[in-house]
């Protein structure tokens, strides 16, 4: 990308965002009209790099089984490992599967579990993040990467700052995530940067029985809609 920008002109760099301003509403109309009616779903992120045979891979899927279960669609990144998990616990229980695939050139590649037409496609990460967050009731965090850190943070940021209505954020995976939860709890909080009810936002849980409880609390007090 570096070496192609060299040969073009500031101007025509300037032109050519100026098009892809089109290409952008494309991708958030697309999403918009499918998702917002595919009802209630919970998000499943994680590592695309988890194998089915590991440990988290089979948690994911049961998470997903169990969320479709109980009344939930489930979402994820389209792509392998955790989250071709997701989808399919979501598909072998008979729920409502989608997809927001990434195009990347290394790892994604569309998994086999989403349904037909909920299957999308983004070039734009942010596009991509805007309806996670905006049709999630709930985000289960498995063990993953930088990837999932961004998405995990990012629904907290806007939570936090209220720019979007609360909802559940839950970690699965107490011995991968208890270091970063501690680092939160005596660097960030220690220094001042978080207030402690911050933490309140975030639920540290092993299983996907805890998972379902989670979202069950908290939507016995709260009502289920779009999240902006």
């Amino acid at each position: 990308m570096r070496t192609e920008s060299k040969h073009k002109g500031w101007n025509e760099i300037k032109t050519n965002d100026s098009w892809a301003i089109f290409k952008i509403m494309g991708e958030f109309v697309n999403g918009y009209e499918k998702l917002s009616k595919i009802g209630p779903c919970v998000s499943i992120f994680g590592s695309a790099r988890t194998k089915p045979d590991h440990q988290y891979y089979k948690l994911a899927e049961e998470v997903a089984s169990k969320i479709v279960d109980h009344g939930y669609g489930v979402i994820t990144g389209g792509g392998p490992g955790i989250m071709e998990a997701g989808n399919k616990g979501a598909h072998i229980a008979g729920g409502t599967s989608v997809g927001l695939n990434i195009e990347l050139p290394f790892e994604q590649h569309d998994n086999p579990y989403i349904d037909n037409d909920k299957s999308l496609d983004f070039d734009y990460f942010f596009v991509r993040k805007v309806m996670f967050v905006k049709y999630s009731q709930g985000f289960v965090v498995m063990p993953g990467g930088f990837g999932t850190l961004d998405e995990l943070f990012e629904a907290i940021t806007l939570i936090q700052t209220h720019k979007i209505e609360t909802f559940p954020i839950i970690l699965v995976g107490k011995e991968f995530w208890g270091g970063l939860m501690d680092w939160i709890k005596n660097t960030l909080l220690e220094a001042g940067n978080i207030s402690p009810k911050d933490l309140d936002l975030i639920h540290l849980v092993d299983t996907s029985d805890e998972v379902l409880e989670v979202l069950n609390d908290f939507y016995k007090e709260y009502d289920l809609s779009p999240n902006f």
